[in-house]
């Protein structure tokens, strides 16, 4: 059986807990934080409504492009720096400015006419998520392969600008995808009822309900459920998820809900299951309908294989798993390291944490420590904790990255690889440069367009001891 090192009560000093992931609207991830980096992340300005003309120039980490504005008081003459959605490079468009300011340190905009059309402009896949619309479908107005070289140009600027790397990046399309145009891969959607009853998502960067009639991106077990024909409680958050080989669910407010009834029985379902196939064998996980899990329905094969061809052969080794969650990459590892070897898997959610211990019950070779990453490692969590040798490394952080302390821990911990899983590309790149100072270099990376018509990518980043 798995051991379980849990939670035990500490007094020390600490930094706070650790966000955990949740699936929202736009992001693959939970909203955390940024890392210090060019990023725009909030302009602090006001509600405008001008329209303005601008030149498109390049793309910008966030699923913006970048343009300038004279406006004759910018800092240095050289124009406003204009954050512009709904735009791509090389573009003349009409833009309508929504956050302004003297004091801002860039303006935010629209792209509500476009003058001068770049050829990899298309109709957009999902016109409800344009201008002044839903949040969660920033690109839909760009061909998918236009759509993974933006991903590719952010994610290389990124490396090359926090990491000092150089290198050429391909967003590798997940399977199935381009048949399906970049549609209908959400096994997970999040939606909120609005004053009407009717089913809807916020605006981007608003707290307005837009009533829907489809969500394209969902896959088509949810789009069969029919949420939008229907009406709820104002206000009601409405949570769907069609897992791999396991019936839909809907939870609203956190209840099951079956056929438009809520479902208030004690042991009602509130976990699906989850079914991966890699290579010859097949993993089944236990996952609570409102936890983590990844969203497009071909990521975990496609991340847990990139994982398994990073480490190479680790028969034998002590592989830690950080920020595990449900196990997702646990269970491949364990085969992997073989009875000799020994899989020391971190979590701190306690929702997948209960998951976790479900899916590696019977594990022998598997050690689960429940707490803090950066305080597991540390031994603030367990005294008794045995975290004191890995051959190898596997972390897959939330969006704000695992940051100094933990890769610090990493470090003393002598690994000669670490594999890192990571959803936002400025938190790797800032982070590959932490290890750089520890003594690791950026031997290999890999991304996934695992979020089409989205501005996210997943990279999987190989860094070897030197």
């Amino acid at each position: 059986m798995a051991t379980e090192h849990p939670r035990r009560p500490d007094r020390r000093r600490t930094d706070g807990p650790e966000d955990r992931r949740t699936d929202r609207q736009a992001g693959p991830r939970r909203q955390a934080r940024p890392p210090r980096t060019a990023r725009p992340a909030r302009a602090t300005g006001e509600a405008d409504g001008r329209v303005v003309e601008l030149e498109v120039g390049p793309v910008a980490h966030g699923g913006h492009c970048v343009a300038r504005l004279e406006d004759g008081a910018s800092p240095g003459g050289r124009g406003r720096v204009v954050f512009v959605r709904h735009a791509l490079p090389g573009e003349r468009v009409r833009a309508r400015l929504s956050e302004t300011g003297p004091a801002a340190s860039f303006w935010r905009a629209d792209a509500v006419e476009v003058l001068q059309a770049s050829p990899d402009r298309v109709p957009s896949a999902w016109p409800e998520a344009g201008p002044g619309g839903v949040g969660g479908g920033e690109l839909a107005h760009v061909a998918l392969p236009a759509q993974r070289a933006w991903k590719a140009a952010v994610v290389a600027e990124q490396l090359r600008r926090l990491a000092k790397d150089e290198r050429d990046v391909v967003v590798e399309a997940a399977p199935g995808d381009d048949e399906r145009g970049g549609l209908g891969w959400r096994s997970r959607i999040d939606l909120v009822a609005d004053a009407s009853g009717r089913a809807g998502m916020l605006g981007h960067r608003s707290h307005e309900v837009h009533a829907l009639t489809a969500m394209p991106l969902a896959a088509e077990a949810i789009a069969d459920l029919g949420l939008f024909d229907r009406r709820w409680q104002p206000g009601a958050r409405i949570e769907a998820v069609a897992p791999a080989g396991d019936a839909p669910l809907v939870l609203v407010d956190g209840v099951p809900n079956v056929g438009g009834r809520a479902d208030t029985r004690p042991n009602a379902r509130t976990v699906v299951r989850e079914h991966l196939r890699l290579g010859d064998r097949e993993y089944t996980y236990r996952v609570a309908a409102d936890g983590f899990w990844q969203v497009h329905r071909e990521a975990p094969a496609v991340l847990a294989g990139a994982v398994l061809e990073a480490l190479g052969d680790v028969d034998g080794a002590t592989v830690l798993d950080l920020y595990a969650g449900a196990g997702l990459f646990t269970l491949p590892l364990a085969d992997a390291v073989g009875p000799t070897g020994e899989v020391v898997s971190v979590e701190g959610d306690e929702r997948a944490v209960r998951d976790a211990r479900r899916n590696v019950h019977d594990r022998r070779n598997v050690e689960l420590h429940a707490g803090e990453v950066a305080r597991v490692l540390s031994g603030a969590v367990d005294a008794d904790s045995d975290v004191v040798h890995a051959d190898a490394v596997v972390l897959d952080p939330p969006r704000v990255g695992a940051g100094r302390k933990v890769v610090a821990a990493i470090a003393e911990l002598r690994p000669e690889r670490v594999v890192y899983v990571a959803c936002d590309p400025a938190a790797l790149a800032r982070d590959v440069s932490y290890l750089a100072e520890a003594g690791y270099g950026l031997t290999g990376l890999r991304a996934f367009d695992l979020f089409p018509m989205t501005h996210h990518v997943e990279c999987v980043a190989v860094l070897q001891r030197g």
